[in-house]
């Protein structure tokens, strides 16, 4: 995979997950029950994350370090979930879409400036991109296209 294939699957991936809450309202966007009691506001917080733990941890990536678990760190990813939803649910609406918009933009900025390797092969760095972004984001917006259906 080349970089800009990592790209525009990325960047397919995000369009797909801004399209399962294209439409709704601001209530309907901070009703809680999509995914257990997280809102579409709590998914986009949640999305932003881990965008942004992609952002502080590929640095280190790729200077052939290895972050610290999560289990070391919070006591397991669900546990850092939980800590960053509860510390991000005061934010308004507004603020988690901001976030939201100018941290996948700092993201693809900084995926652009990484060295043509890190993409010929499954590095540490690819797959932690996959993980935070790609095959992270169908997971939320297809529980939001459910939760849709569901109150139609």
């Amino acid at each position: 995979m080349k970089k800009q294939q990592l790209i525009d699957k990325l960047e397919k991936a995000w369009a797909e997950f801004l399209g399962s809450f294209e439409g709704l309202s601001d209530e309907q966007m901070t009703e809680p029950g999509v995914m257990g009691d997280w809102s579409v506001k709590d998914i986009l917080a949640h999305i932003t994350t881990w965008e942004q733990e992609t952002l502080n941890h590929t640095p280190l990536i790729l200077e052939g370090g290895r972050p610290q678990r999560y289990s070391v760190l919070y006591g397991g990813i669900d546990a850092f979930n939980a800590l960053m939803t509860e510390k991000k649910r005061s934010l308004s609406l507004s603020e988690v879409k901001q976030q939201l918009f100018e941290t996948h933009r700092r993201l693809i900025e900084m995926i652009e400036r990484v060295p043509d390797q890190q993409f010929t092969s499954e590095t540490r760095f690819r797959r932690r991109v996959r993980l935070d972004t790609y095959s992270h984001y169908p997971i939320h917006a297809e529980a939001i296209r459910e939760w849709r259906q569901q109150k139609t």
